[in-house]
C-alpha cells in the first residue's frame, strides 16, 4: 500500500524536490552482500528482502571509542541501505567511518571521504552566495526579483527573500504534489521515466520557464512550499548580478576560500570523480527485475537546487564555517537561521529544535533523483557537526527509505543529544 508522507516531513528528511517518500518495501535486516548477488543476477527476492540473513554484513572501519556512533551507523545497513559514510566532529574530535559496501557484489566498504551527489545540500551554498551579494549591496533581500531578471516576466511581488525561504508560490518544475493527493507533472525527476533520460542536459532558463508556464501554487508570500524553482532562479540571479557563471562565483566565494577541493558544481558532468560509492535503481521490465548503476547521472536537472558533488569533509568544513560566522555578516547569518512557516525553513537552512536537552541544529539534507542521500547538520556555533552520505538500491517506491527518518533520528540523537531519548526522535522543525 502506497502512502504519502506530509510535505514538511519530506522536505526535512532529505530536502527533496516535493516527491512522495513511499512507505514501500524495505530490506529489513538484510545481508547486503547476499542481496547484491541476487540483484545483480536479475533475481527478484520475494518482498525484496530474501537475502540470507545468516550472511555477515561487512562492518565499518570506525574511529576508536565511539561504539554508539558505530551502532547508529550500522543500523542503516541493517535496514537495507547499501552503504554509509559518516563524519562527526565534536568535543571528542573527529570520528570518521563507513559501513556496508561500496559496490554491489563486492565486499569493500564505502570510502570514508568519497565523493557523492549531494542533491539539495547545495541550497545553503546557493543561499550563502545570494546573501554575500546582499552584504555587498548588489542585491536587496526584499527587492522584487523581476527587477533583476525582467526577461522572465516574474510576478512583481516575488522578492529575493521569498525565493530563499520557499514562499514565492512558484510551481516546482519537477512536479507538484497537492494536499488532496493530485500530482501535476513537470520534468521527470523520479522513476522509470527519469531513468531513461538521466543523461539529458537542461539549461536553468529552460527549467524556470517550464515552471512559469504552470499556475502558481499560491499568491507570493501567503504560504510556503519547497520548490527547486526558487533556487534555480537564485542561480540566475547570481549570474545576472555578478556577470559570472554560478560555478565561478561558487569557486571564488566559497570553495576556494574554504579549500573545498573535493566539491564541484558539475554542470553537465555525469561522472563522479573517484573514489565513490555506487547508487542503484531497481525496476521491472517484462516481468524481470533489473538493477542499474546510477552513479553516473546528469544533475543539470536541478541547477542551483541539487547539482553538487562533495565529500563529508568538505560539507563539515562548509557548515562549520557558515555557522561559525566566517561566510556572512552576523545580521545576515541571523536572517538565514530565522525559521519561517510550516517547514521551519530559514534562508537556505532548516531550523530543527531537538528539545530541551539538546537545543537547536541547523541542517539541510539532500537527495538527487535516486540512489544517493546526503546529510549536513551543525550546532549553532559550528563546533559540533554531522555530515554523511548513504547509498541504496532505489525504486520508484524509494526502496528502503521507509525507515530513514527513524534511523536518522537515532543518529542525530547520538551526535547532538548524547543518545538521550525523547529528543531528536520527537523533534519537529522549529516554527
Amino acid at each position: 500500500m502506497k502512502t504519502q508522507s506530509p510535505p514538511a516531513t519530506r522536505a526535512r528528511i532529505f530536502g527533496v524536490h516535493q516527491r512522495p517518500v513511499i512507505r514501500g518495501k524495505v530490506f529489513r535486516r538484510a545481508a547486503v552482500s547476499a542481496l547484491a548477488a541476487a540483484l545483480l543476477a536479475g533475481v527478484a527476492a520475494p518482498g525484496v528482502a530474501a537475502a540470507n540473513s545468516s550472511t555477515a554484513v561487512p562492518k565499518a572501519a570506525a574511529g576508536p571509542d565511539r561504539p554508539e556512533l558505530q551502532e547508529a551507523m550500522q543500523a542503516f545497513v541493517d535496514a537495507g541501505f547499501a552503504g554509509v559514510q559518516l563524519r562527526v566532529h565534536d568535543e571528542q574530535g573527529d570520528w570518521v567511518a563507513s559501513a556496508g559496501v561500496r559496490k554491489l557484489g563486492q565486499s569493500a566498504k564505502p570510502p570514508t571521504n568519497g565523493r557523492f551527489w549531494t542533491g539539495s545540500v547545495i541550497k545553503p551554498f546557493t543561499a550563502t552566495l545570494v546573501l554575500q551579494l546582499v552584504a555587498e549591496g548588489k542585491i536587496g533581500l526584499d527587492t522584487p526579483v523581476a527587477g533583476y531578471l525582467p526577461e522572465l516576466g516574474l510576478d512583481q511581488r516575488i522578492t529575493v527573500r521569498m525565493l530563499l525561504q520557499h514562499t514565492s508560490g512558484l510551481f516546482n518544475y519537477t512536479g507538484e504534489y497537492y494536499d488532496d493527493g493530485t500530482f501535476v507533472p513537470g520534468i521527470p525527476a523520479t522513476g522509470d521515466e527519469w531513468l531513461a533520460n538521466r543523461f539529458h542536459s537542461y539549461r536553468p532558463e529552460e527549467l524556470v520557464r517550464l515552471a512559469l508556464s504552470k499556475p502558481a501554487r499560491f499568491e507570493p508570500g501567503t504560504d510556503q512550499n519547497y520548490a527547486n524553482t526558487n533556487y534555480t532562479l537564485a542561480l540566475l540571479l547570481i549570474e545576472k548580478v555578478t556577470g559570472h557563471s554560478y560555478a565561478e562565483e561558487m569557486q571564488r566565494r566559497i570553495l576556494g576560500p574554504l579549500r573545498l577541493s573535493g566539491t564541484v558544481v558539475p554542470g553537465n558532468r555525469t561522472q563522479l570523480p573517484g573514489p565513490y560509492a555506487h547508487g542503484y535503481y531497481r525496476y521491472q521490465e517484462a516481468g524481470q527485475w533489473k538493477v542499474v548503476d546510477i552513479s553516473r547521472q546528469n544533475l543539470s536537472l536541478l541547477a542551483g537546487a541539487g547539482d553538487l558533488i562533495s565529500t563529508t569533509q568538505d560539507l563539515q568544513t562548509f557548515i562549520s564555517a557558515l555557522n561559525g560566522g566566517k561566510l556572512l555578516p552576523a545580521d545576515l547569518l541571523a536572517e538565514m537561521r530565522k525559521p519561517y512557516g510550516k517547514l521551519g525553513y530559514g534562508l537556505g537552512l532548516f531550523v530543527q529544535d531537538l528539545g530541551p536537552n539538546c537545543g537547536t541544529v541547523y541542517q539541510h539534507n539532500g537527495s538527487p533523483p535516486h540512489g544517493y542521500g546526503a546529510l549536513m547538520y551543525s550546532s549553532p556555533d559550528g563546533s559540533t557537526t554531522l555530515t554523511g552520505s548513504v547509498t541504496w538500491v532505489d525504486e520508484a517506491t524509494r526502496g528502503p527509505a521507509k525507515d530513514f527518518q527513524k534511523l536518522l533520528d537515532g543518529l542525530v540523537n547520538e551526535v547532538f543529544c548524547g543518545g538521550q531519548a525523547g529528543s531528536a526522535d520527537k523533534a519537529k522543525p522549529a516554527q
